[in-house]
């Protein structure tokens, strides 16, 4: 018998189960249905929602079928879990234009698998709802006393932060979803992240006091860097899996310099590599195993083709013989930078945030503009630009940027 749980624990995808044998035991007898629910809170989505995708391929790839549910109905209300106050209400609009950009990155994402994979909106059902019979039909089967219990209320609770009974019923509906989701598609596994296992828990009980069918619940972990930051954010922002937002190369870039402390984890998490092999492979050099991981991870999302040119871009950035090609962009007005220096440049264009620290680079040779070590603060007034008023600025080894006057 294949072992779905232990799998889901080697690639650091398990956070826990309403029932790791029975559930096991289920994937092994037939190909079933499940779902994971995306809120459309944000016009994209950014890595951190990667671990949920990677859960949906490591089981689609072993012949069970996907429900990507895309929250309509539940984005209008807001999910408080792990969250200090009340979500911004959407306009229903900005709801729509969410839900396309999310189905737009979920079906390049999973571009090979699009047989596995449906695509259902649960306002179709959620809009439409009776509340007095929802009252009746659900209201009776949850209890209050069990969801004042889950971490999501408590903390609001303990924190004496406001929690409305909008929200309140927030869990309400997504129990309502994985019922209906169950006796309409035979759907009978709904995974999602850890702050999610109370919403979870509720839809399994729901069904079961409901129709007494069997269902299962298991949710993944929350992933963070090394540095404590929460996965998908950085210091200089969200690492977007639209590249609208988050350009290919700068996508490459975050999974080429993640930590060290980070990197056997995140090839088992976020690339299709064998454990054997990554197994094999823990004693390479380490910066071949970050390209690895950068490779893989930007061909996933964006294709192999992308992902080349991002690292056929990086050969040629870290020679210092290439064009500027292909560099992230930074576009600042010419007419501002009058009489500044080249620290007024980086600070402004959010670079780094101190003088100091530039001064400590330029001392140990880590600015560099146009391929040239800068030696000191000079004004910008001092710097030479090609015809098409742009330079290139390096930062450190790492970062490469062409700023661009205009």
């Amino acid at each position: 018998m294949f072992d779905y749980i232990q799998l889901f624990k080697d690639r650091h995808l398990f956070n826990q189960c309403t029932n790791e044998k029975e559930l096991n035991e289920l994937l092994n007898k037939k190909k079933i249905t499940f779902y994971i629910g995306f809120d459309a809170t944000a016009d994209a989505l950014h890595a951190g929602s990667l671990v949920q995708l990677r859960a949906i391929k490591t089981l689609i790839k072993h012949g069970h079928k996907a429900i990507v549910l895309l929250g309509g109905g539940t984005t209008k209300i807001g999910d408080p879990s792990g969250k200090d106050s009340a979500r911004k209400i959407l306009t229903y609009d900005e709801i729509q234009n969410n839900i396309d950009n999310f189905k737009r990155i979920f079906e390049h994402y999973f571009r090979d698998h699009k047989e596995s994979i449906t695509f259902i909106n649960n306002d179709d059902w959620l809009s439409n709802l009776n509340y007095i019979e929802l009252l009746r039909d659900v209201g009776s089967h949850l209890s209050i006393n069990r969801m004042l219990t889950f971490e999501s209320v408590k903390e609001r609770l303990k924190r004496e932060q406001s929690l409305s009974f909008l929200e309140f019923n927030y869990m309400v509906l997504q129990s309502y979803d994985f019922l209906h989701l169950n006796l309409h598609h035979q759907c009978d596994l709904q995974i999602g992240g850890s702050d999610q296992w109370g919403n979870i828990v509720n839809g399994v009980d729901l069904i079961k006091r409901h129709s007494s069918n069997e269902t299962f619940g298991l949710t993944t972990p929350l992933i963070t860097l090394a540095s404590g930051t929460k996965m998908g954010k950085t210091e200089s922002g969200a690492i977007w899996l639209d590249k609208k937002l988050l350009s290919t190369y700068d996508y490459w870039q975050f999974w080429r310099n993640v930590d060290d402390k980070d990197l056997t984890k995140f090839l088992k998490i976020f690339t299709e590599i064998s454990l054997d092999e990554i197994e094999k492979r823990k004693n390479d050099n380490i910066n071949d195993l970050k390209i690895l991981l950068a490779n893989h991870a930007t061909s996933m999302l964006h294709g192999k083709e992308e992902a080349k040119k991002c690292y056929d871009q990086a050969k040629k950035i870290f020679s210092d013989k290439s064009s500027d090609d292909g560099l992230p962009k930074i576009k600042v007005k010419k007419n501002e930078m009058k009489n500044k220096n080249l620290s007024d440049l980086i600070i402004s264009a959010k670079l780094e945030t101190s003088k100091s620290e530039i001064k400590r680079l330029i001392k140990n040779n880590g600015i560099k503009v146009n391929n040239i070590k800068i030696e000191e603060d000079s004004p910008i007034s001092q710097i030479n630009l090609n015809e098409k008023n742009y330079l290139k600025l390096s930062i450190g080894k790492k970062k490469h940027f062409k700023i661009e006057f205009n």
